[in-house]
């Protein structure tokens, strides 16, 4: 997986990259390792003239071998927005690896239909009987 940081209104410390490198880490976990998926992440500040609040904002893409996946958040801390948007991107992709999953198994099951003859060929809808 090639990752590259970007960084806007934000200092990016030597602490502060080895903490992004260690969470994404388990994002490439669970994209398998896969060498052609390209990360970027953005650290951003959203705001300069506030001091509490929601004012760090992370944000990961990726894209790459049929995957396209995106989250933001917004948090007090930068580290805490690194780790939540981590946390949203992993569970991105496991909800598009059980769609995926489902659409399969749902695929199937129409063929078997259509082999056992309750479904006819070409016949549009599920287990809808020719009139």
């Amino acid at each position: 997986m090639n990752i590259r940081v970007k960084a806007t209104n934000v200092t990016l410390s030597e602490s502060l990259s080895d903490y992004v490198e260690k969470c994404l880490s388990k994002v490439a976990k669970a994209v398998g390792g896969d060498p052609t998926i390209q990360c970027d992440i953005e650290l951003a500040r959203t705001t300069a003239h506030h001091q509490k609040g929601d004012i760090f904002k992370a944000e990961i893409h990726l894209v790459g071998n049929g995957l396209d996946a995106y989250a933001s958040v917004e948090r007090e801390d930068l580290n805490l927005a690194v780790s939540d948007v981590r946390d949203e991107i992993i569970n991105e992709l496991r909800i598009g690896k059980s769609k995926r999953a489902s659409y399969l198994r749902r695929s199937g099951a129409r063929v078997k239909a259509m082999m056992k003859g309750v479904l006819p060929w070409g016949e549009s809808g599920w287990y809808r009987r020719a009139k």
